[in-house]
């Protein structure tokens, strides 16, 4: 019989698929990492692993304990999961821009979910950074995953996702591109690939009103450019420890109106039900094109299910609330 002990043992081994219909003007072969066909539907099952299995070497994390995190959904749910096996307590922090579907899974899942305000600073006691390290402080036993320093993050990724990645393609990825917020994905991942093969290009896409592409092209922070904005799970108005920028070679920007527009073409014509972060990497690619030839073999990675975004990218009426319809 062949059946996993948890669900735990469910986690990786995602498979490529390759793009049509939603890239015939990009000359490359275009391979999509789809990986909300782990457990937890999002790409954050590996890392949240990743964190909890660190957390319990180094002692930090006792049976019994508590796993607090400020979330925007998927790394809530994966860790959710990691937490029911083992026998763990979940208090998240998230904000108001996150789409209810997202927060009624975690709750599902046995998580208390604390809502915070978007448009605050990071360094504002009502930010959800802030208010989950408030929690970790008071309450005994527990342990601030904090995955946007947290190194094992990335780990999770260099030993899982990078490998895959490898072996699938037969070693003959050119590129790997992915949206960054923690930057846990294309540091780990990135790390792994570019030691195969240095010539690897990694291409990080982010959003306007998020700093990175600045910070990765000046090493400066400009606040100027942070303002909301309504794509999830991509860009940051903070600077995570997580990512690697050396290693990264290049940021792309794209807007929320061409990623939701975009996720909803890869449901319609691929067949691919998916987030509104993976339409933010679609919409990167097409507007690189220019850059890839078709010897290339693009590898994008595809972050979580469209079964979160239901109350907004696949909804007519709020597209049509912001004008995206």
């Amino acid at each position: 019989m062949k059946y996993h002990n948890n669900i735990i043992e469910a986690i990786g081994n995602t498979p490529l698929i390759k793009l049509n219909k939603t890239v015939e003007e990009v000359p490359a072969l275009v391979l999509a990492k789809v990986e909300y066909l782990n457990p937890g539907h999002s790409v954050k099952d590996r890392m949240a692993l990743a964190m909890v299995e660190e957390a319990e070497k180094s002692g930090a994390l006792k049976p019994g304990g508590t796993i607090v995190e400020c979330t925007s959904g998927n790394t809530g749910m994966g860790l959710a999961l990691v937490a029911a096996v083992k026998g763990y307590k979940c208090i998240f922090t998230t904000t108001d821009k996150q789409a209810q579907n997202k927060i009624d899974i975690l709750r599902a899942v046995g998580a208390e979910v604390i809502i915070c305000p978007n448009n605050v600073d990071a360094e504002d006691p009502q930010s959800y950074y802030s208010m989950a390290e408030s929690i970790h402080k008071k309450t005994p036993n527990s342990v601030w995953m904090n995955q946007y320093d947290n190194q094992a993050n990335a780990l999770g990724h260099y030993q899982s996702t990078g490998p895959e990645i490898w072996e699938q393609t037969d070693g003959k990825i050119t590129h790997f591109i992915t949206a960054v917020g923690t930057g846990g994905t294309i540091s780990g991942t990135g790390k792994y690939l570019k030691e195969q093969n240095p010539d690897i290009k990694l291409w990080g896409i982010d959003t306007y009103g998020s700093i990175l592409k600045h910070y990765h092209l000046t090493g400066e922070i400009d606040e100027s450019l942070i303002h909301p904005y309504y794509t999830e799970g991509v860009g940051e108005d903070i600077i995570p420890e997580c990512i690697n920028f050396p290693i990264i070679d290049h940021f792309e920007k794209v807007t929320d109106k061409d990623g939701a527009i975009a996720a909803r073409e890869l449901a319609a014509t691929e067949g691919l039900f998916l987030g509104y972060s993976a339409g933010s990497v679609l919409a990167g690619i097409r507007q690189l094109k220019d850059e890839l030839k078709p010897t290339d073999v693009v590898v994008c990675l595809f972050h979580d299910h469209g079964s979160r975004y239901l109350g907004k990218v696949y909804s007519d009426e709020w597209m049509k609330s912001v004008g995206f319809l």
